[in-house]
């Protein structure tokens, strides 16, 4: 594996990261525009077998998000992992592959661990945004949420008209279906299918760690874990 910071300067890397999303040759003529050719060898950087870039997204609680492209041959694919020290291993948000899984985040999650400070790893709010906008998978989007998406395309990418393309990601949300988020004792949790933090999935993430991964995406800091009212 090899750190991915340096891709975060790229503006095509961004349309690159998204491009799931950007489905139609609508969306990807106003995502890629004339650079199409430059962003197939870019991606072809990425999903290199020998190189896998991760990127890291810290959050106040002490837990860290990671994306990681994950290389191997035939079963390329973006893993989104969360992880704090005192676990043996990373818990999975959401994987984008042919085999996906996911959402792993509701809208006002995704807002809040964007704009968390962060000393290291990825630190800019808006790279923080669309490097975990994948992980999104919300049926109740707010008015404004195309504005925050907006904004970050027009700071970090070359992209003529990011209106429209914060409009296309909004309307295609993942491979899987827009879910609906509600707050159960303080676990924030969904109805999707496919998602690890669907209690009623036989796959689900146990009740501690949906506890815990609610409240450290939520931005609360240390271990002392909210009970919310549901």
């Amino acid at each position: 594996m090899v750190q991915g910071g340096a891709y975060l300067d790229d503006p095509l890397f961004w349309p690159v990261h998204l491009g799931s999303r950007l489905r139609g040759e609508d969306a990807q003529r106003a995502a890629f525009g004339a650079d199409w050719d430059a962003a197939m060898e870019l991606y072809r950087r990425l999903s290199a077998e020998h190189a896998w870039p991760v990127f890291s997204v810290p959050l106040r609680s002490g837990h860290t998000i990671y994306v990681v492209y994950r290389n191997f041959v035939d079963e390329g694919g973006v893993d989104y992992l969360i992880h704090q020290p005192a676990w043996s291993e990373a818990e999975t948000l959401a994987v984008d592959d042919g085999h996906f899984m996911g959402p792993g985040m509701a809208w006002t999650e995704l807002l809040s661990a964007a704009r968390q400070p962060g000393v290291e790893g990825t630190a800019d709010a808006d790279a923080r945004l669309l490097l975990l906008f994948p992980t999104l998978g919300d049926a109740r989007l707010p008015a404004d949420a195309a504005v925050a998406l907006t904004t970050a395309l027009a700071a970090l990418t070359l992209i003529e008209e990011p209106v429209a393309v914060a409009k296309a990601l909004l309307e295609n949300q993942g491979q899987w279906a827009p879910a609906r988020w509600r707050s159960a004792g303080g676990v924030w949790i969904n109805d999707g299918t496919h998602s690890y933090r669907n209690p009623s999935n036989a796959f689900a993430l146990p009740e501690e760690r949906l506890l815990e991964i609610s409240s450290a995406l939520q931005g609360e800091a240390g271990h002392h874990f909210r009970r919310e009212a549901e």
